[in-house]
């Protein structure tokens, strides 16, 4: 019984970092007013029919803190990128020339940076979800096991070690929340 209750604490802590994972990465999509390469993680491009990530077909330079230079390794594909990042929800516009696209990042208005932070907390909130519905399936496997004859007391500490984890990760996530806070309203 031992085995299954680490074997069920070895998976909680997995999990949840899986979900902090993912947090991260959907607070790092939220813009910040900085150019970054991350900015444009969600974009596929249509390469020869395939819908492809735009990093995977184009290299991707910020040359200064307000714009991204995005160069395809193929000339054809400028068009390609350009029709990618225009249909885009990211709202900007792209220009293009011979060697690639150019995409100038505009400031951010205080209303923009107020929903970006509503953005960022809602992210912050589904994470939290997460982490809790992990939370609850292990400590309903646990308590199958107390059915199947696992001692109260092992459960018991077991059940603890959930709650510890689950608010390590709460914490993990509430510091991104403040880290991409703090990012958003600088000016």
């Amino acid at each position: 019984m031992d085995e299954e209750i680490q074997f069920y604490l070895d998976d909680l802590v997995e999990s949840m970092g899986k979900a902090l994972a993912h947090v991260n990465v959907e607070m790092s999509r939220i813009r910040a007013g900085k150019a970054s390469p991350a900015m444009l993680d969600g974009i596929r491009v249509d390469y020869y029919g395939t819908p492809t990530p735009i990093g995977q077909i184009a290299n991707i330079s910020t040359p200064d803190a307000r714009s991204l230079f995005i160069k395809p390794w193929e000339k054809n594909m400028i068009a390609e990128v350009t029709k990618a990042i225009r249909n885009s929800d990211l709202g900007l516009s792209p220009v293009s020339d011979a060697e690639g696209v150019r995409l100038n990042i505009p400031a951010m208005t205080e209303e923009r940076r107020r929903d970006l932070v509503k953005q960022a907390k809602n992210e912050s909130e589904a994470g939290k979800v997460r982490v809790r519905g992990i939370r609850k399936d292990v400590n309903e496997a646990l308590r199958k096991l107390l059915k199947e004859g696992a001692s109260e007391d092992a459960i018991k500490v077991a059940e603890e070690k959930v709650q510890k984890t689950t608010d390590t990760y709460i914490a993990e996530v509430e510091k991104a929340l403040s880290k991409k806070e703090s990012e958003i309203m600088t000016i």
